[in-house]
């Protein structure tokens, strides 16, 4: 079995919560919330505990993990409707046993056919628009990627029906659930987004425009019907039917609440641009990293490369045998290189030439590594190598960058079943509430994906891979993570967080394979993430901690604890959910013990 050492430096994010095994009997476990479950039979983390319930519902009646993950992710469209639902897209990667393969499906939104570079371009000036002004608009929603990740997952892989796989979040959505104090504060973060749409005031707020109160339920049957009629009619009634052509005029048309001050533009998506949506199967990254093949998401999403980039730095380092201290700059100084190449070369592929095979060669990232010298850089940002072999030995100069608009308030579910299943899910809407619109009478909130382009390139002659254009998708940060040992599932894990994720999946990484950390212990370690950035943005337990202090006394890294109006929302760094697979057929489904509230970790078989 392996072992775990505890680690010195987790300091006050520590398992806060019970980890007690939940009360059980033979056929009907009376399941908890809690961040840690162990046991057999399955096993599903997420942010919510009616999601994963609904999770393990359908891996005790017989689905298997693909099926289980779509259960999970449909309720969590009810329960956390701010950053999950039908109106946005995602990444799933799924370990299918039967095969032992590795496979991906890219839901990510997509622009409208009538896109084009200026699509935030203000006319009247012709400069970039504010990027409030850009997301309070139809303007900023892509064609929504979820139910057809949903509708495709399961027909390629499930065990179940489409139709039976919606049925616990039917349920959730008719009955209703309790609003708890991190609904609440997501409801305080959103406020004028959401007091700018007339359907959005209706659903999610009190008759005057202010926060449901903790402890009162929301029932949401509009999304109830919606997903009946998906249910019964398929992705169809979505993508060429009815529920598409509402969206698109929703897009075109937002429906504006009077009385707002906010500047509404209206969008350019039709329903033809929706009935044309594909989810799409795209090969995984893979890389090896200390004996382990870490599996990833490809491009539109950066995550896959960049994660993989950074390890391959990292391998050329003994990080386990160094000081902690010294082990974390390696890794700030890993992430800055590897977020200098993703910048410069990754968008979506079907649009741009990324260097896939080049991002990921260890050569490269020889190349990169010799850039880490005894202190952090001066010349900042750093700037990109050249992927393309013969690879160019340690190029040292400064870049401009772009703006980074990724929202934080995405979600990430995992799930394994007993055939050996594993899927690692993270979708979103993006930011909090997304575009803040309502689609009326349908009970979910539209993305903003779109916003995740660049505006415009950083100088005007600069490559820039991730501008608008028609049917393309925005480049993203999402990533989800499987690894094998001995080509069997050894860990998955994932997490929200926009740019942060890249970093946090990284972090969890490393603290797991070279620190020797239990799952539980990797997820509540503190986080800090450096993205090419002159500083770097860390949760207050790191801020403040003696390595914090070190790494800028020794190695002049430099910090910053980002503050904001609603705490603690915005001091956390992810949300992150993993799984751990041991011997025996037995998981550990871990989810945050604190973070947002804590997340919610269940096994079919506690024990």
């Amino acid at each position: 079995m392996r072992i775990r050492r505890p680690f010195a430096v987790i300091t006050a994010l520590v398992l806060s919560a019970s980890l007690a095994a939940p009360h059980a009997s033979a056929r009907a476990p009376r399941y908890v919330k809690q961040p840690t479950a162990t046991g057999t039979g399955g096993a599903v983390a997420s942010a919510d505990f009616d999601a994963s319930k609904a999770g393990i519902q359908v891996l005790r009646d017989g689905g298997n993990a693909i099926d289980a993950a779509v259960a999970v992710a449909a309720t969590l469209g009810v329960t956390e409707p701010f950053v999950a639902g039908p109106g946005g897209g995602g990444f799933m990667v799924i370990y299918l046993a039967n095969t032992h393969q590795v496979v991906t499906i890219d839901g990510r939104e997509m622009c409208p056919d009538a896109c084009s570079s200026d699509l935030f371009i203000d006319p009247a000036t012709g400069k970039p628009l504010a990027f409030e002004d850009a997301r309070h608009s139809g303007l900023s929603v892509g064609v929504p990627g979820m139910v057809a990740t949903w509708d495709s997952a399961v027909r390629q892989y499930g065990a179940r029906s489409f139709k039976s796989d919606l049925q616990p979040a039917i349920g959730v959505a008719q009955r209703g659930f309790t609003i708890d104090s991190t609904f609440v504060q997501q409801e305080q973060a959103a406020l004028p987004d959401l007091q700018a749409f007339t359907p959005s005031r209706k659903l999610f707020l009190t008759p005057a425009g202010q926060p449901l109160p903790v402890g009162s339920t929301l029932r949401n049957p509009d999304l109830a019907d919606t997903y009946r009629q998906l249910a019964n009619r398929g992705a169809s009634f979505l993508y060429g039917g009815p529920l598409g052509n509402e969206i698109a005029r929703t897009v075109q048309a937002p429906p504006v609440w009077p009385g707002t001050t906010l500047t509404v533009r209206p969008g350019i998506m039709t329903p033809s641009d929706v009935a044309h949506y594909q989810a799409k199967n795209r090969p995984p990254t893979h890389v090896n990293y200390r004996g382990l093949d870490v599996y990833g998401m490809a491009p539109p999403s950066s995550g896959g490369l960049t994660t993989g980039e950074a390890l391959n730095i990292l391998s050329g380092f003994k990080l386990s045998a160094e000081s902690r201290t010294t082990a974390l700059f390696h890794y700030l100084e890993a992430s800055r290189l590897a977020y200098a190449d993703r910048n410069a070369y990754i968008g979506d592929s079907d649009f741009e030439p990324v260097p896939q095979q080049g991002l990921l060669d260890p050569k490269f990232a020889a190349t990169r590594r010799c850039l880490i010298g005894d202190t952090a850089p001066t010349m900042l940002p750093v700037a990109p190598g050249d992927p393309h072999a013969p690879y160019a030995p340690c190029p040292q100069a400064a870049a401009a960058a772009n703006p980074v608009h990724e929202g934080t308030e995405t979600n990430h579910l995992v799930v394994a079943d007993k055939w050996g299943n594993v899927v690692s899910y993270t979708n979103t809407i993006e930011q909090l509430a997304g575009s803040g619109i309502t689609v009326p009478g349908r009970g979910f909130l539209l993305n903003n994906e779109m916003t995740d382009f660049d505006f415009a390139p950083a100088t005007p002659v600069t490559y820039d891979p991730n501008l608008p254009d028609g049917g393309k998708r925005p480049r993203s940060s999402m990533s989800p993570t499987i690894v094998l040992k001995n080509g069997r599932p050894d860990l998955t894990v994932g997490s929200p967080g926009g740019a942060t994720i890249i970093t946090t999946v990284l972090q969890i990484l490393l603290n797991y394979i070279d620190f020797k950390m239990s799952l539980p212990q990797a997820l509540a370690a503190p986080r800090a993430s450096q993205r090419n950035g002159a500083t770097t943005f860390a949760e207050p337990d790191f801020f403040n901690s003696p390595v914090a202090a070190r790494l800028t006394s020794r190695y002049g890294e430099a910090f910053t604890q980002q503050t904001g109006p609603v705490l603690p929302l915005n001091s956390w760094i992810g949300n992150a959910t993993g799984i751990d697979l041991l011997p025996g057929g037995r998981f550990q489904a871990v989810a945050e013990p604190v973070r947002s509230g804590g997340g919610s970790a269940l096994v079919v078989n506690p024990g």
